[in-house]
């Protein structure tokens, strides 16, 4: 297969970058920009999925998860966002503990290993009914709630929560890790030009790069693993991108505890202010992809299906290896109008690329058995699911199937 590569990409404008990765040594940015601008995607492409190949095998991964969409209140008003909702609104959703640990036993019904809690940011920092709602229940902030139905869940289902509230500082993270096998947040980017007037980020404080770096590095020094992100489309420069994922690089070989970089693509939603933004194009997107393969080789990418309904598949030959977290049962709360593929037709559309389609849990294997990484509370649960590769014992899904 290297020769195969090398000769494709023998005569290309970029050979010699790529030529550098056959030889595993470290791109720069400047290479990673002069691919993400150059026209020979193909050669891109077959170089991902080479990498790919050797560090993550012929194995791609999902999550089976439960969406708790605990409150969409939230304190920001990001540009594109349908998901946020003001109090008034019918479509306001402030769960009772009763119908989180009802939504976890459905979800253990249908062999989910994941509960997923979202929400907003911090809402009760905004809004006074956000605080009726929690102080009703006998806390005081979301994160305290959180802590408390994530130890419920694991107790009453064996399900592993994982939960992305967006900034949370070191104390809520140590409370969360107890009952929380891996933490959610996405850097979407780290340009500070989208907190400026008219752009994306301009009435969203929390996305604020600084604040958001800091969290992720605050979860590589209390161990935790974290997943997080780029959101592609949303005013960025290609330079920033290259960039952002220098820096994820970066903070990870400091580190040591991102176990996935989602890549979404933004898409543009009715009744936002970037409703008449274009989403990124295919083969752009395809190309930062197949970029951040090349940039780290071993780490975890993963691109939401639902977010490409006509060609995610496309992305297998990208050097993706895992599609995120998938509902047999609950909707994308944040992107409701993007159905998730039946698990069903993910796996046919995975083998046909001759990959194997493997159900983990919303901790990735490599971190299962890393000192300190997952709670003493946790870990007999975590066992209960998983075989000798530390992927979801197969056994565990045939009554689903």
């Amino acid at each position: 297969m290297n020769s195969e590569i090398s000769i494709s990409i023998k005569d290309s404008p970029i050979s010699e970058i790529l030529e550098k990765c056959l030889e595993k040594k470290s791109i720069s940015q400047d290479d990673a920009l002069c691919l993400l601008e150059s026209k020979d995607i193909t050669s891109i492409l077959k170089l991902s999925t080479l990498l790919k190949t050797k560090f993550k095998k012929d194995v791609i991964t999902y999550s089976r998860k439960i969406f708790i969409n605990i409150t969409n209140l939230c304190r920001d008003f990001c540009s594109y966002c349908t998901y946020r909702k003001n109090p008034f609104e019918p479509s306001t959703v402030m769960m009772k503990p009763t119908e989180i640990i009802k939504l976890a036993k459905i979800g253990k019904k249908f062999h989910c290993t994941e509960a997923l809690f979202v929400a907003g940011e911090r809402p009760e920092d905004r809004y006074k009914e956000a605080r009726k709602w929690l102080g009703q229940f006998g806390y005081n902030s979301l994160v305290e709630y959180v802590v408390d139905i994530s130890e419920k869940i694991v107790k009453e289902t064996g399900l592993l929560p994982h939960s992305n509230l967006g900034n949370i500082t070191r104390d809520e993270m140590k409370l969360l890790k107890t009952y929380n096998v891996s933490l959610g947040l996405m850097l979407e980017s780290s340009s500070e030009k989208l907190l400026e007037k008219g752009m994306s980020h301009e009435f969203a404080p929390s996305k604020n790069p600084t604040k958001r770096i800091e969290v992720i590095k605050n979860a590589g020094r209390m161990k935790i693993p974290l997943t997080t992100g780029l959101l592609i489309g949303i005013g960025e420069t290609k330079e920033e991108i290259i960039n952002d994922l220098f820096l994820l690089k970066s903070i990870n070989n400091e580190f040591g505890n991102i176990q996935e970089i989602i890549l979404q693509n933004f898409q543009p939603k009715r009744n936002t202010r970037m409703q008449g933004f274009p989403s990124p194009s295919k083969d752009y997107f395809l190309k930062i992809v197949s970029i951040a393969r090349l940039i780290m080789p071993n780490m975890n990418i993963q691109i939401p299906p639902n977010l490409s309904p006509r060609s995610f598949s496309s992305f297998i030959d990208a050097g993706i290896n895992d599609w995120g977290g998938i509902s047999p049962v609950t909707i994308d709360h944040v992107n409701p109008e993007f159905l998730w593929p039946k698990i069903e037709e993910l796996k046919y559309i995975t083998e046909s690329k001759r990959q194997k389609l493997r159900a983990r849990l919303p901790v990735y294997p490599e971190f299962i058995d890393k000192h300190d990484f997952i709670s003493s509370h946790l870990r007999n649960y975590v066992e209960n699911f998983i075989g000798l590769d530390r992927l979801v014992k197969e056994e565990y899904l045939v009554e689903f199937r």
